[in-house]
């Protein structure tokens, strides 16, 4: 079982107090400010698409490549990246990662066309992957183990923040300037963060001898960045579509090449024996599902404002904001923490994870007839995000030597692409499901069966089909994520009492 000691072979920090680094909570709003920046291009160009489609004249492909050129490279590289800080420095790394972000970011706000807007989209991606990994394992380095789990909390909230803060900044810099503002904003951001870290983070690397694993490190990019390049397709394409089983079968190939060759390679960048661990185990089963819950969730319920209750697509953007609001409020009041403190990692998951399948069930059952159903749904599925998903996070870095803190930040990361994508294609799945079997219909999608339909009562019968379809689907989201909240809890409850032994 590993342990969160200072190893013989991980530089050591200067001398802190006993609560860890001095200095440790500015570090922490540094680091918080950089992973922000990156969260926020995650879903700030949402809002550009029609002054990029006007003024570039962008096509509905430009347009996609745009949007998924930097989570694509970014998934792709997050175990790379995570090594890479291990064995080069996490403060460098870092450092590089808000150097890469920033001239990204310049040259997508000066792009004059959409290739190079994609081609500057794909460069943020790799300062995004840098940042993402090491700015949880820098976390992990400067606190100790009675402040981490607080540490943690607040630092998955920035996601949470991102998440409903990237549309709502993105409208207002287009309501009083053109769309390249939206990147040109990163540049004093990427500046600031440059400053603080070189005078506040301290160093922090893995001295070991060993060689670096080359082989490993292609072998994971490539078969990462096919397997997301089909999660991210898979909606648009059809997940039967050649275009996405291709890239599913290679990617998944390819991984399984970097599987084979981690547990034969001498100096391997992710050591398979983790699986072994059952509290790593049982963290990375439980990491997945609050991904795949929330995301899968925001997935149905963007499409149950507009098409059920009606709502423009800015007001059902901000209906859905309840739930990032909870995350955050919770998850600042320290909330979160003080559970994990009190009834231990495995009891802090269940519970958490008990609320966001209640959530997605009181969305299901009681949200199909107006939103306030729908608010109590979101409220209660926030809390439960903001109780699990840093006890998780905790976890899983926990159960990995302190030396490969950012190899672990890299896995953290992936589970939550995984999670993302499985949530939108086994939800979406159910209901394009129980549509199909309750309509006769062979448009695609509901907007496309309303158009055809004869006459008022046929509409109104494909919408009540399509709302019936919603509600199945959130109530297998919500057993799926029970099932494995409860899964999860068991397997860090065993291995906790194994610990003990």
């Amino acid at each position: 079982m590993y342990s969160m000691t200072t190893s013989p072979q991980e530089t050591a920090l200067p001398e802190t107090a006993p609560g860890g680094h001095p200095q440790r909570w500015l570090i922490l709003g540094v680091i918080c400010l950089a992973q922000l920046t990156v969260l926020l291009d995650n879903t700030i160009l949402n809002v550009a698409i029609p002054s990029l489609t006007r003024e570039m004249d962008a096509t509905t492909a430009d347009v996609q490549w745009m949007m998924n050129a930097y989570s694509l490279v970014q998934s792709g590289l997050l175990l790379t990246a995570g090594n890479a800080a291990d064995r080069y420095g996490r403060k460098l790394m870092l450092m590089s990662g808000l150097a890469v972000f920033g001239v990204g970011s310049l040259a997508a706000g000066l792009s004059q066309s959409p290739a190079q807007l994609i081609a500057a989209r794909a460069g943020m991606g790799v300062g995004g992957a840098l940042l993402m990994t090491t700015t949880l394992a820098v976390v992990v380095q400067i606190f100790d183990d009675k402040e981490r789990v607080k540490a943690i909390a607040l630092w998955s909230t920035v996601s949470s923040l991102g998440f409903a803060a990237g549309p709502l900044i993105g409208g207002v810099m287009l309501n009083h300037f053109w769309w390249g503002a939206i990147f040109l904003i990163n540049l004093p951001v990427a500046l600031l963060g440059l400053i603080a870290v070189a005078a506040l983070v301290p160093e922090s690397k893995h001295k070991a001898g060993d060689r670096p694993d080359l082989v490993g490190a292609v072998l994971s990019t490539i078969g990462m960045t096919a397997v997301v390049y089909a999660i991210i397709t898979g909606p648009e394409h059809g997940w039967t579509s050649a275009q996405v089983l291709v890239s599913a079968l290679v990617g998944l190939a390819v991984l399984g090449l970097f599987v084979t060759w981690e547990l034969r390679t001498e100096h391997p960048m992710l050591d398979m024996h983790f699986f072994r661990n059952q509290k790593f185990v049982g963290a990375v089963a439980g990491a997945i599902l609050v991904a795949f819950g929330m995301t899968g969730s925001l997935f149905l319920l963007t499409q149950h404002l507009q098409f059920v209750l009606g709502y423009e697509p800015l007001d059902a953007g901000l209906r859905t904001a309840p739930l990032a609001l909870t995350v955050v409020v919770l998850n600042f009041t320290g909330l979160g923490a003080k559970l994990v403190l009190k009834v231990g990692t495995p009891g802090a998951i269940a519970f958490g994870m008990t609320l966001v399948s209640a959530g997605l069930a009181a969305i299901a059952l009681l949200g199909g007839h107006g939103y306030e159903g729908m608010l109590l749904g979101l409220v209660v599925m926030g809390a439960g995000v903001a109780l699990s998903m840093p006890a998780m996070a905790n976890a899983i870095m926990g159960a990995i030597p302190p030396e490969k803190a950012g190899v672990g930040a890299g896995i953290n990361g992936t589970l939550a692409e995984f999670g993302n994508g499985l949530g939108v294609a086994v939800l979406g799945a159910v209901l394009n499901s129980r549509f199909a079997s309750l309509v006769a219909v062979s448009a695609a999608s509901l907007p496309a069966a309303l158009a055809g339909a004869d006459s008022a009562a046929e509409k109104a019968r494909i919408a009540d089909a399509f709302a019936s379809g919603l509600e199945t689907s959130q109530l297998v989201g919500a057993v799926a994520v029970l099932a494995g909240g409860l899964v999860a809890a068991a397997l860090l409850r065993r291995a906790e009492r194994a610990e003990s032994a």
